[in-house]
């Protein structure tokens, strides 16, 4: 049985493009399906130092780029998390 409750897929795409937002129940944790971004993008990403945090983007992350009309979803995906309450 999988822990994945859906949430929402964006609504403006077609069979073959899906950014989708899922929320993981046992580990709460927000999981995204979405676009990848173009090598400018990812490089931009890659160079932007965070404090306390390495340049560039480790080999188990990925930047992924998510519609602005899908933040409803993410505010619902965020709810669901608190809702769960598994700490």
């Amino acid at each position: 049985m999988s822990s994945l409750v859906f949430i929402g897929i964006d609504p403006n795409t077609g069979d073959k493009q899906s950014p989708t937002v899922w929320v993981d129940q046992v580990k709460q944790e927000l999981v995204f399906q979405g676009w990848k971004p173009g090598p400018e993008l990812e490089a931009q990403c890659a160079a932007f130092e965070a404090p306390g945090h390495a340049k560039g983007i480790p080999e188990n992350e990925a930047v992924i780029r998510i519609p602005a009309r899908m933040v409803h979803m993410i505010r619902e995906a965020c709810d669901a998390v608190e809702r769960a309450d598994i700490r």
